[in-house]
This record gives C-alpha cells, sequence and structure tokens, in this order.
C-alpha cells in the first residue's frame, strides 16, 4: 500500500541548497561586506554611519529576545526562547564585525590587538 503523502513529486527533490560561508570568520565578515557594498543604498560616510547604526537595532532585538524568553511582557508572554537570545546576540557580534570592516580594511588586525589589550587588562598579573 502507498501513502500518498510520500509520492508527492517534492518528496523526490534533493533539499534546497544552502550558501557555503567562507571558510573562516574574517572571510565571511569581508564576503558580509561586499554582499552588503553591493546593494547598498548610500555610499560615503552615510553607509559607514548606517553600518554603525544598525548595531543598536541587532541590541534593541538582543533585549526584546531577553524580554520575551523571560516572559516580561504580559501582553506576549513567553514569546522567545534562549536559542533566540543566543542567535541575537550572534547577530551583534557580525554586524559589529562588519561596521569594523567597514570603516578599516585592518579589521582583523585592529580587533585581535584590541582582544589582546582587553585579555591583558582583564586576566593579567594582578587582575582577579
Amino acid at each position: 500500500m502507498s501513502d500518498h503523502l510520500s509520492d508527492h513529486p517534492s518528496d523526490h527533490l534533493p533539499p534546497p541548497r544552502t550558501p557555503e560561508p567562507a571558510t573562516g570568520l574574517w572571510e565571511s565578515i569581508d564576503e558580509l561586506c561586499g554582499w552588503l557594498d553591493a546593494s547598498r543604498p548610500v555610499d560615503g560616510r552615510d553607509a559607514l554611519l548606517l553600518r554603525i547604526l544598525k548595531l543598536s537595532e541587532e541590541v534593541g532585538e538582543v533585549a526584546e529576545a531577553v524580554i520575551g524568553a523571560t516572559g516580561q511582557n504580559p501582553r506576549k508572554g513567553a514569546s522567545h526562547t534562549w536559542d533566540d537570545v543566543q542567535s541575537e546576540l550572534c547577530d551583534v557580534a557580525v554586524t559589529a564585525l562588519v561596521a569594523l570592516r567597514t570603516l578599516t580594511p585592518d579589521a582583523r588586525e585592529v580587533f585581535t590587538r584590541h582582544l589582546a589589550q582587553v585579555t591583558r587588562r582583564s586576566l593579567g598579573s594582578g587582575a582577579g
């Protein structure tokens, strides 16, 4: 006996292909910047400022997800999960790196140097 659902033509198609990200973090950031640059509605300083302002939008989405995960909005209840919060935090990190890469082609070096300074300041001798 054949199950009519399994005989649907779409059941025999391969799943849609998801584009593979670049092999590394900074290669992916470069690709995202290129993609955004190819379709940006404004150029120059305004484009940079809008990329930086995008961070505020993403941070707001983190706050919305935390409020939703904790059910703090009585009108919406538990509208988000902690997985949503994780995803939004990742969006903030990617958006920040894209903004940094838009500001300077040396984003990798700038970030690595800054991370080393923060790590030394926070975890270096005398910390704790």
